[in-house]
């Protein structure tokens, strides 16, 4: 049984409509197809799209983090190995 929502979920979109290398919306986060067919999603689709850009927000973050930190440790025993 799906729960019922008393407002309308607003769409994660905040004017930056630009896709990355990976097919994702450099604002968003969201997909192509998460974009489009926004208005056609179930509340609980959509509350659950918006989970999934958040997780991928953070993946993304987490990421460069790392990139940053590997080009700033010259002491990293990997950097050695190429």
């Amino acid at each position: 049984m799906e729960q019922l929502e008393f407002f309308v979920v607003p769409s994660p979109c905040v004017g930056v409509c630009t896709v990355d290398e990976k097919g994702y919306c450099k604002g968003c986060m969201r997909k192509r197809e998460e974009r489009f067919n926004w208005l056609t999603f179930t509340p609980a689709e959509q509350l659950h799209i918006i989970k999934l850009c958040r997780q991928r927000y953070r993946r993304k973050m987490l990421g460069s983090r790392i990139e940053q930190q590997a080009e700033s440790d010259p002491k990293n025993p990997q950097q050695d190995l190429f």
